[in-house]
């Protein structure tokens, strides 16, 4: 340990000195300046105008003058949120103060036997007492020292520069002894270990997403997932100066990126009611054309009749299912009795199955729904819908057979949806009569 930290010291006069000839008076001085004993005296004096943090108040206001604070992640409340108590055990801690004494900090980082000489510091170790200095009273003071440097300077303050929450602990909120208040800080060592994470250097240039572009340009297969954070937003600390927020915030030039944070943006889509094609305004759906052109695609290729083949079938009709029950859906929002306009040219099937709310009002086209086999005579419509647009400008020849198999798919799902509809349909109708004899 002692050589590596003579090394260090005789690194930094080396740099010093570069350009300087051995016998300037200046080079006589910085090397009586190098010495290591008056170099580590002055840099335990030095690390007084320094404080190694976890959370800081210069980066609310550069001009801010308060309390800054050091607290290891295992210390902190654990969360199931995102925060401090996140960072791993190497995490890299911050530094505030004179930038003039940032290779104190420097010097504090070297590492030996996988632990930093601050790390050793903090927990007064006797390895480095012994490499510091013979004499014990000074090494012990200049550990001291060095361990004081994550310690607030002074009395916990805040400053007119931060930001100050007064926050009602009490039952009075006229008495000013009701309050706490609190002095929100920067968590700058979670913002550096995040600004690792999300630089575009790192997920966008990185090889592996790079790879990934790659192989989605070149439709080819490829292993792994693609990382990507949208919207990514850079705020800029401490201007043309970030030396002046903090050492981690000169590292980055200033800059700090922050995730968007946004309300979604909702589209709605307008719903029109299919006065005429419930069918061909069903295929207007734009995953609905996709499905059934893929599925065509597919039948196209005359594929093996194996197990693969009837699953993929299978999987891409269940997907035109699913899209049927989202349309029916969508019509369902329409004000109820849309189909006793004039200008309906429904089948009363079709009627039955796009306007339940209108039996509620029109109790003859509840009792012919009611009587109706409707839902086999859609599901039916549906199979003949999606064997004529297989069919349509391509080889295929589809008939009975598979019209038959189209026709179970929807049916399985759509009289299921039928049940569940009238038995919701019964038991509020149960309600009303209940409520009715109550009054």
């Amino acid at each position: 340990m002692r050589n590596l930290i003579e090394w260090f010291i005789h690194d930094r006069f080396a740099t010093k000195t570069e350009k300087i000839p051995a016998d300037d008076p200046k080079y006589l001085g910085l090397q009586q300046q190098f010495e290591p004993q008056a170099w580590l005296a002055d840099a335990a004096r030095r690390a007084g105008q320094l404080q190694v943090v976890t959370h800081s108040l210069k980066a609310i206001h550069p001009d801010a003058k308060g309390t800054n604070l050091y607290i290891e992640p295992g210390q902190l409340s654990q969360s199931s949120l995102v925060g401090s108590h996140c960072l791993p055990i190497d995490f890299q801690g911050d530094v505030v103060g004179n930038a003039a004494a940032l290779d104190v900090y420097k010097f504090l980082k070297l590492e030996w036997q996988g632990r930093t000489l601050l790390e050793r510091a903090l927990d007064y170790d006797e390895a480095l007492i012994d490499a510091l200095s013979q004499d014990r009273e000074e090494a012990e003071s200049w550990v001291r020292a060095f361990a004081s440097i994550t310690e607030p300077k002074g009395a916990p303050s805040s400053h007119v520069m931060g930001k100050q929450l007064y926050w009602l602990v009490g039952d009075d909120p006229t008495d000013d002894k009701s309050y706490h208040l609190l002095a929100p800080l920067y968590a700058t060592a979670l913002t550096h270990r995040f600004y690792a994470q999300v630089s575009p250097n790192v997920w966008f240039y990185g090889d592996h997403n790079k790879a990934a572009r790659k192989a989605l340009k070149e439709n080819a297969p490829f292993e792994g997932g693609y990382t990507s954070y949208p919207n990514l937003a850079a705020q800029k600390l401490g201007g043309t100066k970030p030396q002046n927020i903090s050492q981690l915030n000169s590292e980055r030039g200033g800059q700090n990126y922050l995730l968007a944070s946004l309300p979604p943006n909702w589209e709605s889509r307008k719903v029109y009611a299919p006065v005429r094609d419930p069918f061909r305004a069903f295929k207007r759906r734009p995953n609905v054309w996709r499905i059934v052109e893929e599925l065509k695609r597919f039948l196209e290729t005359d594929p093996a009749k194996n197990m693969h083949t009837r699953d993929l079938r299978d999987d891409l009709t269940a997907m035109l299912v699913d899209e049927l029950m989202l349309f029916t859906f969508d019509i369902h929002s329409l004000a109820p009795g849309w189909t006793a306009d004039e200008k309906c040219q429904l089948a009363p099937e079709e009627q039955y199955w796009l306007d339940p709310g209108r039996a509620d009002e029109d109790s003859e086209f509840a009792d012919a729904r009611r009587q109706s086999n409707w839902h086999e005579t859609i599901s039916a419509r549906a199979a003949g819908w999606l064997n004529r647009e297989l069919g349509e400008k391509s080889p295929l020849s589809l008939g009975d057979a598979e019209h038959h198999h189209w026709k179970r798919q929807f049916e399985g799902i759509v009289k299921e949806f039928r049940q569940q509809l009238d038995d919701l349909q019964e038991a509020l109708r149960g309600e009303d009569d209940d409520q009715g004899d109550a009054a």
